[in-house]
C-alpha cells in the first residue's frame, strides 16, 4: 500500500526528533477517551478562598476538589497537624471530594472550629496541596453603652463627631442618620469620611435642627447597630469671620501611606475653613494616572483603582478659599504580595525526554521561592538522579516511567504567599486519533474551510495529510497544517474535493482517520426584489429568483422590517418572489429575501412605499429634514441586550425613512459617537445587541428624504458586565526595521471588543521551521507593537498575538509569518566580462550567494577609460531577475571598468569589479581570423613551414660539419657589456625589429588572452610540424623545446626569416 510505504519514513524522521530531544510540552486532550485510561497525578479544581469568614449561623463548607486517575483521596491539617474528621461527630466530607462540612444542628459553637486548614489530595502517582484556608467566624458585637453630652459649638467652628465602630468581622459599613431614620444631607461642608467620623467644615445654626446618629451595618449577620445620637447647640455670634483653610484629617502637613499593588488607593483631604474650603489634587512629578482615578466624596477623596508600582510617590491636596490655601503631602509606597511572572505549568513527557517547571514570581519585597514534591520540601525528599533544582526552575532530564510526582511551588514575603501545584507525569502511549471516524465536511466553494484531526501520544506524534491516498503530504500553498493536527483550505475549490486521510505517527505505532470533503456551489440572489411604489389597494409582486447548489436543500423567506413576515391570503410566496395582493399603508416598509442552505445564504433587500390618496395634496407643501427623535428610554435590560424606544420628531411633510441608532462609551474614547445600526422610518423601538463591559449611551437620528434630523438628546448609561475577549488582534505582521530585529505590530481591539479590564496582548514568536519553543512577551493596553532584538538576518518567524483581559484570553490566534531585518547583499558572483566583437562588451553574472533579504535589482557602475583619460560615470538599474547585460560601445578604442552590486530595501551590497579586456589584441585577433580564412594564406603558410624545415636541416648539416656558433644558454638573461664585444671573431646578433611574435590562443569565450610564455616559434624548431587553428591562428605547442641558437651575422637575415615573414602578413 502507498501509504504504508511512506510511513516508513515518517517513523525515520519522529526517531531523529526523539533522539535530539526536541520536545515540546504533551498537553492531554479533555476527551473522556483518554482522560478515562491516562493514569494522572492529582489536581486541585476547587478550593475556599485563603481568608474564608462564614456567618455564624449557617453550616460550615470548607471546599477541597481534585481529579487524577486513579481517583485521589483526601486528608485535611488543622493549624499545621493531622485533623482527624472521623473524630468528630459533627464534621463528615462529601462522597468523592474533599469538602469539609461542619453541621451545627445538634450544637456545638462555630467560635470552635476557626484556624488555619489545608487539604491534601494523593493518588498513587503524587500528592497535590490545596492553599492554606483561615477560617473565621464573622462578628458582630454591640455598640458599647455611652451616655453623650450636648456638643456646645460656635458657629464658623469646625467639628468632628466620632464614630468609633465595634469591631466587627468583616469591618462593618458606616452610615449617618438622624433618631428619626432620616439621612443626613451631605456636601462638601458636611461629610462622612473614611474612619466613619463626620466632618463640619464650619458649623452653621442650621445643623442644630436635627440630631446625629452613627449607625453600623454588618453583611454576614444582616444586622444594623445604632450609636446614641449626638445633639447640637450652636453658639450664634454678630458675624462669622472668615478663616484660612486647616486640615482636619489627615492632620499637619504631612503622612504616609502604604498599599499593596492590585489593590485601591483611597486618599483622603478634609479641611475646615469659612468659606468652605476646594479640594483640588495633584502627583509631583507627574500626572495622575488617566482612566485609573476619580475624585469622591465631593472631592476630598481620591480613588485610584487597581495601583501598581508606578504609582509610587508623592500626592498633594490644596486647600482653598478667598482666605488663603493650605498644603498636605501624602508620601504613598506601594508595596506588593507576590505575583506570578511564570507559574508552574502541568509537564507531561515521553520516557528519555528532558523538561522543565518554571516558578518565578515578583513582589515587594522580593519573594522567596521554595519547591515541594508531593506536599514534602524537595531537599528531604528521596534522592532522583533526574532531577536538578536551580533557583526558580526545576530540570528533568532523561526521566523514566515511575517519575510521576506532584511539585508544589511556594513563593512567599511578607504581604502574602502564592501556592502552585504543578505535577510532571511520564507517559507512555501508542498515537490515537481522537476525531470521529469517516467525516464528511461541505463547505462553499471559494471559502475557508477545516478539517480537523485531534490527535494524542506520547513521544508527541508527528502528523501528516494526504489526499485519495497519494504520498505527497499536504502543507504549503493553499493548505496549511496547525500543531493540533487540523488541515486548513484557505480556499476551496472543486478540484480540492476528495478524500483526505490523517495519519499520526511516533515511536510506538501509527493511527488514522479519513475525512471525505465535497464542496459546493455559492447560494446567490440573481433577481432580487427591487423599491416600488404602488397605491393603496392595488397588487405588488416582488421578485426573488436563485441559484444554488442542486445537492443542497434551499429555503426562501421573507422579512418585512427585519421580522418574519406572516403569510396569508392576501400575502403569497411564489416560486419566484412574493405577491401582496391589494396593498395596504401597513404594508409600507422594508421586504428582504433571504436564500439559505445548510451552508450559506444570501438576501436582498427592497423598499415598498404605499401611495395613499389624500384630500390635502401633500407633495405640495414645504419639506424639510427631520425634528430630532426625544424621550429615549432603555427597558429589558439584559447581560447582551437592551431595548431601546423613542418617539418620533415630525417629519416636515416628508416621511422618515430610517432611523440611524449610535452610541457612546466613556472608557477608550469618551465623547466620540459610533455608528450602531440603522432601522427602518416605521419602527420606534429596537432590541439591541451590546458588547461585554461598555458604559454605553444611545442617541437616535431620524432620516428622510431631505436629509438627517440633529441627533436626539443622549439615553441614560447601561454598563454591561465584563467577559474574555472573543477576537483577537488584526493585521498582525512582522518586519524588521534594522538588520537584528522583528517589530511585530497588529491592529488593537476597539472598544467593543476589549470586553473587559487590564486588556494586554500575549505577542509570541519562533523561527519557522524549527522545534523552538514559542517565546512570549505581553504589552499592556493600546499598544501596538513590539520589537524582537538580536534577531539572525532576514529570517522567517511564526508570529501570533493574543488577547487577553481580566475574565481571560481569547481563543488561540492564528499564525501569521513574518521576517527579521534585511542587511546589504553580498557581491553578485561569477562576474564575467566578455567582448565577442569591437563593438559590444557583455556581462553575466548570477545572484548574491547571501542575498541577505528580498533582492530588489542590481546597479550597474560604468566608465569608459583610454590611458589616463576617463569618461564620465554611467549608472545602469536591472531588475532583481537580470543577469545580462549587453554595452555598445561608442568607440573602437577605449576600454571600460565595471562595478555590479546587489541592492535590497536597505541599499546596494558589496561589488563586483571588472575591466574589459585590451583592445590591441582584439584588434590583432579580428585581422588575424579575416586573413586566416583566405586560401592564399593557407597556402603562403605552408610554404613558409616548408621554407623553416629546409633552413633547419642545413642549420644541423653546417653544425654537423663543426662550424663555430657562439651560443648564449639562456636567451632571458639581460647581455652583459662584455658580451657585445667580438671575441674570436665572433658576434651576438639581436634585431629589435625581429623580435619574434608571440603566441596567441583564442578562448572558448571568444576573447584573445595572451600566453605566458614569450618564446618564438624558432625556439620550437626542431619540436614537430607546425599546426594551425581553424581560424588560422598559430599554435605554438611542440614536443620537445630546445634554447635557441644565435648564429654568426652573415647567417641571420631578415628576407630568410620565416617569424619576420609571419609578423610582416599579420
Amino acid at each position: 500500500m502507498v501509504m504504508q510505504r511512506y510511513l516508513l519514513t515518517y517513523m525515520g524522521v519522529v526517531l531523529a526528533l526523539y533522539l535530539h530531544h526536541l520536545v515540546r510540552a504533551i498537553e492531554v486532550p479533555r476527551d473522556p477517551s483518554i482522560q478515562d485510561i491516562l493514569l494522572q497525578p492529582p489536581t486541585i479544581t476547587k478550593q475556599s478562598v485563603k481568608n474564608y469568614i462564614v456567618d455564624p449561623r449557617d453550616n460550615i463548607f470548607i471546599e477541597c476538589e481534585a481529579k487524577g486517575n486513579p481517583v485521589p483521596t483526601f486528608s485535611w491539617t488543622r493549624n499545621g497537624k493531622f485533623f482527624n474528621v472521623a473524630k468528630d461527630p459533627r464534621v463528615s466530607m462529601r462522597h468523592w471530594s474533599g469538602t469539609l462540612a461542619v453541621d451545627f444542628r445538634s450544637g456545638g459553637r462555630p467560635e470552635d472550629y476557626e484556624g488555619e486548614y489545608q487539604c491534601f489530595a494523593r493518588n498513587d502517582l503524587g500528592t497535590a496541596l490545596s492553599n492554606k484556608i483561615f477560617l473565621q467566624v464573622s462578628k458582630s458585637p454591640l455598640w458599647p453603652k455611652e451616655n453623650l453630652d450636648i456638643q456646645e459649638v460656635h458657629e464658623g467652628a469646625p467639628l468632628i463627631l466620632a464614630c468609633n465602630p465595634p469591631p466587627g468581622l468583616p469591618p462593618p459599613a458606616i452610615f449617618w442618620m438622624s433618631s428619626s431614620m432620616e439621612s443626613i444631607h451631605q456636601d462638601k461642608r458636611v461629610s462622612q469620611g473614611q474612619n466613619g467620623d463626620l466632618y463640619f467644615s464650619n458649623v452653621m445654626q442650621e445643623d442644630a435642627l436635627t440630631d446625629y446618629s452613627c449607625n453600623a451595618r454588618f453583611a454576614f449577620t444582616h444586622t444594623i447597630q445604632q450609636k446614641n445620637p449626638y445633639t447640637l447647640k450652636v453658639l450664634t455670634t454678630r458675624g462669622i469671620a472668615e478663616r484660612h483653610p486647616s486640615f482636619m484629617y489627615p492632620t499637619g502637613t504631612s503622612s504616609s501611606q502604604m498599599v499593596l499593588r492590585g489593590e485601591d488607593l483611597l486618599l483622603e483631604c478634609i479641611a475646615s475653613g469659612v468659606p468652605t474650603p476646594d479640594i483640588v489634587w495633584h502627583k509631583k512629578g507627574g500626572e495622575l494616572p488617566v482612566r485609573r482615578f476619580k475624585l469622591e466624596n465631593f472631592r476630598k477623596a481620591l480613588h485610584i483603582a487597581n495601583v501598581s508600582e508606578e504609582d509610587s510617590g508623592e500626592y498633594f491636596c490644596l486647600a482653598s478659599n478667598k482666605v488663603g490655601i493650605s498644603r498636605h503631602t501624602i508620601s504613598v509606597r506601594v508595596k506588593a504580595a507576590p505575583y506570578w511572572l511564570d507559574e508552574p505549568e502541568n509537564l507531561i513527557l515521553a520516557p528519555g525526554e528532558d523538561g522543565k517547571l518554571v516558578c518565578r514570581a515578583n513582589g515587594n519585597p522580593k519573594p522567596s521561592v521554595q519547591w515541594l514534591v508531593n506536599g514534602e520540601p524537595i531537599e528531604g525528599s528521596l534522592p532522583n538522579p533526574s532531577r536538578e533544582v536551580n533557583g526558580d526552575t526545576v530540570i528533568f532530564r532523561a526521566t523514566q516511567t515511575g517519575s510521576s510526582a506532584v511539585y508544589q511551588c511556594n513563593a512567599s514575603n511578607e504581604h502574602g504567599y502564592l501556592l502552585a501545584n504543578a505535577f510532571v507525569s511520564v507517559l507512555d502511549v501508542v498515537p490515537r486519533i481522537l476525531a470521529p471516524r469517516n467525516q464528511l465536511i461541505k463547505v462553499i466553494q471559494n471559502n475557508r474551510t477545516r478539517l480537523d484531526c485531534p490527535f494524542f501520544g506520547s513521544p508527541i506524534p508527528t502528523l501528516r495529510w494526504f489526499k485519495n491516498g497519494q504520498g505527497s503530504t499536504l502543507d504549503g500553498g493553499n493548505y496549511r497544517v496547525h500543531e493540533n493536527g487540523t488541515l486548513e483550505i484557505v480556499m476551496a475549490r472543486k478540484e480540492d474535493q476528495g478524500t483526505y486521510t490523517c495519519v499520526a505517527t511516533n515511536l510506538l505505532g501509527t493511527a488514522e482517520a479519513q475525512v471525505r470533503l465535497e464542496v459546493k456551489d455559492p447560494t446567490r440572489i440573481i433577481d432580487g426584489p427591487k423599491d416600488a411604489v404602488p397605491k393603496k389597494g392595488t397588487t405588488v409582486h416582488l421578485i426573488c429568483r436563485t441559484r444554488y447548489d442542486p445537492t443542497l436543500r434551499l429555503t426562501v423567506t421573507w422579512l418585512k422590517d427585519d421580522t418574519p413576515l406572516f403569510l396569508g391570503n392576501r400575502i403569497k410566496k411564489e416560486e419566484d418572489g412574493l405577491t401582496i395582493y391589494g396593498v395596504a399603508e401597513k404594508d409600507q416598509g422594508y421586504y428582504t429575501c433571504v436564500a439559505s442552505t445548510e451552508l450559506d445564504r444570501d438576501s436582498a433587500r427592497a423598499h415598498l412605499t404605499v401611495l395613499v390618496p389624500t384630500s390635502v395634496n401633500r407633495m405640495s407643501l414645504p419639506k424639510a429634514r427631520p425634528e430630532r427623535p426625544r424621550d429615549l428610554e432603555l427597558t429589558d435590560l439584559a447581560e447582551r441586550s437592551v431595548r431601546l424606544t423613542w418617539i418620533p420628531g415630525d417629519d416636515n411633510n416628508s416621511p422618515i425613512t430610517d432611523y440611524i441608532v449610535e452610541f457612546e462609551e466613556d472608557r477608550y474614547l469618551p465623547g466620540t459617537w459610533h455608528n450602531h445600526s440603522r432601522y427602518p422610518g416605521s419602527v420606534n423601538s429596537a432590541v439591541l445587541r451590546l458588547a461585554p463591559y461598555v458604559n454605553y449611551q444611545f442617541r437616535v437620528t431620524a432620516v428622510n428624504e431631505v436629509g438627517s434630523s440633529y441627533p436626539s438628546l443622549p439615553s441614560d448609561r447601561y454598563q454591561t458586565n465584563g467577559a474574555r475577549p472573543e477576537y483577537n488582534p488584526t493585521g498582525v505582521k512582522g518586519a524588521g526595521t534594522s538588520k537584528n530585529n522583528m517589530v511585530i505590530s497588529w491592529t488593537p481591539l476597539n472598544a467593543t471588543q476589549v470586553y473587559g479590564p487590564r486588556l494586554r496582548y500575549i505577542v509570541k514568536w519562533r523561527r519557522k521551521d524549527t522545534r523552538e519553543s514559542w517565546s512570549s512577551a505581553t504589552v499592556e493596553g493600546d499598544v501596538s507593537k513590539y520589537t524582537v532584538t538580536q534577531t539572525p538576518i532576514y529570517t522567517p518567524y511564526e508570529i501570533k498575538v493574543q488577547a487577553e483581559n481580566e475574565y481571560g484570553k481569547a481563543a488561540e490566534p492564528d499564525v501569521v509569518i513574518g521576517y527579521s531585518g534585511e542587511d546589504f547583499p553580498s557581491p553578485p558572483k561569477y562576474f564575467r566580462i566578455r567582448q565577442p566583437n569591437l563593438e559590444t562588451v557583455t556581462l553575466e553574472w548570477e545572484h548574491p550567494e547571501h542575498p541577505n533579504g528580498i533582492l530588489v535589482g542590481y546597479t550597474l557602475r560604468y566608465q569608459a577609460f583610454n590611458g589616463s583619460k576617463s569618461g564620465r560615470t554611467m549608472v545602469e538599474n536591472f531588475s532583481p531577475n537580470q543577469t545580462k547585460f549587453i554595452l555598445q560601445r561608442t568607440d573602437p578604442i577605449s576600454r571600460y571598468r565595471f562595478n555590479l552590486r546587489g541592492r535590497t530595501q536597505i541599499g546596494e551590497g558589496e561589488p563586483s569589479t571588472g575591466e574589459s579586456p585590451t583592445l590591441l589584441n582584439e584588434a590583432y585577433t579580428k585581422n588575424q581570423g579575416d586573413i586566416a580564412t583566405q586560401g592564399w594564406f593557407i597556402g603562403l603558410m605552408c610554404a613558409i613551414a616548408l621554407l623553416v624545415l629546409i633552413l633547419l636541416i642545413v642549420c644541423f648539416i653546417k653544425r654537423s660539419r663543426g662550424g663555430k656558433y657562439p651560443v648564449r644558454e639562456n636567451k632571458d638573461v639581460p647581455l652583459d657589456p662584455d658580451d657585445q664585444k667580438v671575441d674570436n671573431g665572433s658576434f651576438d646578433y639581436s634585431d629589435e625589429d625581429n623580435k619574434p611574435l608571440q603566441g596567441s590562443q583564442t578562448s572558448l569565450d571568444g576573447t584573445i588572452k595572451q600566453q605566458e610564455s614569450d618564446d618564438s616559434l624558432v625556439d620550437y624548431g626542431e619540436g614537430g610540424e607546425g599546426q594551425f587553428n581553424e581560424d588560422g591562428s598559430f599554435i605554438g605547442q611542440y614536443t620537445v623545446k630546445k634554447d635557441k641558437e644565435e648564429t654568426e651575422g652573415n647567417e641571420s637575415s631578415e628576407a630568410t626569416s620565416p617569424v619576420n615573414a609571419i609578423y610582416s602578413l599579420a
